[in-house]
């Protein structure tokens, strides 16, 4: 019987390469755990994101290297995930515990940037990612109302701090679980401010992978307090394929840059309808707005998302479409976007820069 070489093994998978990092697994230590016994090869590769979006991909072409060794009769592969997040997350003093901090940014209101947020959160969370979903629109929010929480309010420990809600296998916490459903909120912009400051200092989340924060649309007090207050960790920016809503995407765009905040990735919502009779594929918001912004600013296109009718019914009725409707397609874009979202993260994570060329495989739309 050939003996198989633990550095064969090694050798062998060194020509795996993750598509996103551009090296090979080993190098970037993602092989734990290697024993041979006979012709049977067992190792664990772990991943940078339980929501990696070439999960599978990597295991098959690994089974199949180590598998064509000499000798190899059997290999079995376990596939685990450690969260890479901001430096020294465990101590920081704003959001210890919170690996990674995404604001889901727009230029203007309209956009559907709640509901972009909400289905993200939820389709991180659906990889086995901990995820928490800060609703910081102060004059607007629209979490409770999303995720069926309206009238709800969040516990209070002896030490002041604040439970977030939960609700779909994610935490919650919008200014809408502290303030009366019919009441508006009329605060300038010092209070705005402080109530931002006791979102990031007084919410007891744990340990989160992502924390994804809804900002309000615009550039304003709201968006500058969260953006010099909290350690972001990347942006999202959502907006819709109009020339009005590409301008203010910019302008979004452009204030993460001038704070140093890595831009991870345009998402273009209300992309397009496709009739489900027929399959004729409608730009009725215009077309290729997201996909020209994108390569003018040199960031990532993350995703198109279409105009789908259930996504309002479903975020009427307190249950987004990604919990509500997993199997339908729109549910599944989201998915793709966010394990999108995710190698980004990890990429800024891993190089300590911009966020790079996204590899996502996209269903062809007939026109």
């Amino acid at each position: 019987m050939t003996s198989i070489a633990e550095e064969q093994i090694l050798n062998a998978l060194k020509t795996v390469k993750d598509p996103d990092l551009h090296r090979d697994i080993v190098s970037l230590g993602f092989i734990k755990d290697l024993k041979v016994e006979g012709g049977t090869v067992d190792f664990t590769i772990e991943l940078t994101t339980p929501a990696c979006p070439v999960r599978d991909q990597l295991k098959q072409e690994c089974e199949s290297k180590v598998r064509a060794l000499p000798g190899v009769k059997e290999v079995r592969v376990e596939m685990t995930s450690s969260t890479r997040g901001r430096s020294r997350f465990e101590s920081a003093t704003v959001l210890p515990g919170v690996r990674n901090i995404i604001a889901v940014a727009s230029g203007k209101g309209g956009v559907g940037k709640s509901t972009v947020a909400a289905n993200l959160a939820l389709a991180l969370a659906k990889t086995g990612a901990q995820v928490g979903l800060l609703d910081c629109d102060i004059y607007g929010p629209s979490m409770p109302l999303m995720f069926g929480l309206v009238g709800r309010q969040p516990e209070v420990t002896a030490d002041e701090k604040i439970l977030p809600l939960k609700a779909h296998g994610i935490r919650l916490m919008s200014i809408g679980f502290l303030a009366t459903e019919k009441a508006p909120i009329i605060w300038r912009g010092p209070m705005v401010h402080q109530i931002i400051q006791q979102f990031l200092t007084r919410v007891e989340w744990g340990e989160l992978d992502y924390l994804i924060l809804d900002l309000p649309p615009g550039t304003g007090d709201a968006q500058l307090t969260l953006t010099q207050s909290a350690p972001l960790s990347g942006a999202v920016i959502v907006t819709t394929p109009q020339e009005v809503s590409l301008i203010d995407a910019r302008k979004g765009l452009q204030m993460f840059q001038k704070v140093n905040v890595p831009v991870l990735g345009l998402i273009e919502n209300m992309s397009y309808f496709k009739c489900p009779d027929c399959g004729h594929v409608a730009h009725i918001f215009s077309g290729g707005g997201g996909e020209k912004m994108s390569e003018e600013l040199g960031v990532p296109l993350l995703g198109q998302i279409p105009i789908d009718s259930a996504v309002v019914e479903t975020g009427d009725q307190g249950t987004p479409i990604v919990a509500a409707k997993p199997e339908g397609q729109t549910a599944k874009i989201y998915q793709i976007i966010a394990g999108a979202i995710a190698a980004q993260m990890s990429i800024v994570n891993m190089k300590g820069g911009p966020a790079g060329p996204v590899n996502i495989k996209w269903e062809t739309k007939k026109s």
